[in-house]
């Protein structure tokens, strides 16, 4: 199947698109007159739990009022009497006060702030243009996988002891405890290339920071390559209506076929070094993604060896496995009849979201220039594709 993520020679059909899962119902508030009104019966309790004071009070009007009041002589027992009976008359006013603050509101206070918390811890989350527009599932989604970044470590680098709290992916550091916008749109990017499941997500993950670290990405993007065999392979030049930067792969560019592909792991290492070298353009603020034209102008396919096949083959599923998301819209231009059926044959077998993607453009400046400036402002495109730039 052909694949969006493709850059080679051949494009395979891309796996099919993730699909953004609808955002979930969010959950039910909590309510403070839910648990206002619970405390409210049980400041009663106190009176039930001592049933001797609860007698007292009632005996303390009736017995002591009457006795002061016939007797003139003001006899000395009898105010000592009335003075301990009017005691449990002042222990009883706690006892009402404490049944009366129940009906005071403030008791609801805390469940305000629970409530306020709670909304705060919602949107604590840093934020960035791109984040911005997260789903609540995707942000569900984020928020679970960077839970699990410490096994992600763990599994990831085996050998390491301890595993490394944090690592830097593509210029951003993903730690599970010192969360960011750029580090969420890098964490969304494998959430959505697996359809929101987290599980698959983060085995995504693992296996690409594995793979990186076997294929020594460092040391690649050190590397040094002739610029006379790969130096007319691939360009970045200029950037579509959104920002995001334009990559160039010529095809026909390709004059020793087998200086090129003659050493399959050598072409496969000055691919990925490109595709990194173009990532470096993305900010993962305002622009994560970029956008693709294969120019097939000149290209056989009559001609293509098992050389070029197994290259092709290895890119394209480094690129599906390891850099997800990274593509906005890719063109085919100048493309061989062959080709073309090609594509329409695989065709039904492609999801409306990767075909939203994929445009097979026909030959020709004008045809060119009229398709690809939807998405590149002329002012951007090379004149030999329309536009009305200079171009490389």
């Amino acid at each position: 199947m052909m694949s969006s993520e493709n850059t080679e020679p051949i494009p395979v059909p891309p796996p099919t698109e993730p699909i953004v899962a609808t955002e979930a119902a969010a959950e039910p508030e909590p309510t403070a007159s839910a648990d206002a009104p619970a405390p409210e019966p049980t400041p009663a309790a106190p009176s039930t739990d001592a049933p001797a004071p609860a007698p007292e009070p009632e005996a303390v009007p009736a017995a002591p009022a009457p006795e002061p009041t016939p007797a003139p002589t003001e006899p000395t027992p009898a105010p000592a009497e009335t003075t301990p009976a009017a005691e449990p008359t002042a222990a009883a006013a706690p006892v009402t006060e404490a049944a009366t603050k129940p009906e005071d509101p403030k008791p609801a206070e805390p469940s305000v702030v629970t409530e306020t918390v709670k909304k705060e811890e919602e949107v604590e989350e840093p934020q960035n243009e791109l984040t911005k527009k997260f789903t609540e599932a995707e942000w569900k989604a984020v928020k679970e996988l960077r839970s699990q970044l410490p096994s992600v470590f763990e599994r990831a680098y085996p050998d390491a002891k301890p595993a490394p709290s944090s690592i830097t992916l593509w210029g951003v550091e993903l730690s599970p405890t010192a969360p960011s916008a750029k580090a969420s749109v890098i964490l969304v990017k494998f959430a959505r290339a697996r359809n929101l499941v987290v599980k698959d997500a983060a085995d995504m993950l693992v296996n690409t920071l594995k793979w990186r670290d076997e294929f020594k990405i460092d040391e690649v993007l050190k590397e040094q390559f002739d610029p006379e065999v790969f130096g007319k392979l691939g360009r970045v030049y200029g950037k579509d209506k959104q920002g995001r930067p334009v990559t160039y792969n010529l095809y026909g560019a390709v004059t020793d076929l087998k200086a090129v592909f003659g050493d399959v792991q050598k072409f496969i290492r000055w691919r990925v070094q490109f595709m990194e070298q173009s990532i470096e353009l993305l900010d993962f603020e305002t622009v994560d993604q970029m956008v693709q034209i294969h120019d097939y102008e000149g290209v056989s396919l009559t001609q293509r060896d098992a050389a070029q096949k197994a290259a092709a083959k290895e890119a394209t599923n480094i690129f599906q496995n390891h850099y997800p998301e990274f593509l906005s819209r890719k063109f085919f231009i100048n493309v061989p009849t062959l080709l073309t059926w090609v594509f329409w044959l695989f065709k039904p077998l492609l999801s409306a979201a990767t075909l939203a993607k994929m445009s097979v453009v026909g030959s020709g400046p004008k045809t060119i220039g009229a398709e690809l400036s939807q998405v590149i402002d002329p002012k951007e495109l090379p004149k030999k594709y329309g536009g009305e730039a200079e171009g490389f």
